[in-house]
């Protein structure tokens, strides 16, 4: 199996980054969305990303912001990969400054690869579950097996993934990277050294 790539969420404070990083973890995600109990300010941010190794890639989440706002955070934050998580249109993500992925909130009546392929110019589309109160972040778990295989752009799977459940998602889906933020928290924000540890201990357990 080729390896599955792990992106941590939520990232709000140095230590929980170091540890991410010291059990293997691939990605970095600070949520740049005030209404999110993981909001970091981008300077917090900003200082925990200088402090990183190399070669692991910083991930900006924004909702529905304006492209010079996202222009402006990027720069300063020096992050790799903005992350549209909102009602953001094609042509929207696409005026950005950087790399970017599109999340796709997967309900009962989407149309999963047709919704894929208007995000073209995405390197990767980010697939979570629905809820109409919130963004992302919510615990809420996909339906694995309403996803279609062969979609036209990589797969990141998130919603309600946890050490328990990630391998067996990992087995239906075949995503190229796994996201998670609350499966691995003591609280809102507050990354569980253990629980980081074991997320990645049961996705690496896959390939050996």
């Amino acid at each position: 199996m080729t390896q599955v790539k792990i992106k941590f969420c939520g990232i709000t404070r140095l230590e929980d980054a170091e540890r991410a990083v010291a059990f293997g973890a691939d990605a970095l995600g600070f949520v740049f969305f005030e209404r999110s109990p993981r909001y970091i300010e981008p300077a917090a941010a900003a200082e925990i990303i200088r402090q990183l190794p190399p070669f692991v890639c910083k991930v900006g989440l924004f909702v529905n912001v304006q492209a010079d706002k996202v222009t402006e955070i990027t720069h300063h934050t020096c992050i790799d990969l903005v992350q549209y998580h909102g009602d953001e249109t094609p042509a929207i993500c696409a005026a950005g400054p950087q790399a970017w992925m599109k999340a796709i909130r997967v309900k009962d009546d989407l149309d999963i690869a047709a919704e894929t392929a208007r995000y073209r110019g995405a390197r990767a589309v980010f697939l979570d579950a629905f809820d109409d109160t919130a963004y992302g972040g919510t615990g809420r778990q996909i339906d694995w097996h309403v996803i279609p295989q062969g979609l036209s752009r990589p797969v990141i799977l998130a919603g309600g993934l946890t050490a328990d459940n990630v391998a067996n998602a990992i087995r239906v889906v075949q995503p190229y990277a796994v996201d998670v933020s609350g499966g691995i928290e003591s609280s809102k924000g507050i990354k569980d050294p253990g629980k980081m540890h074991q997320f990645i201990t049961e996705v690496r357990r896959l390939e050996r």
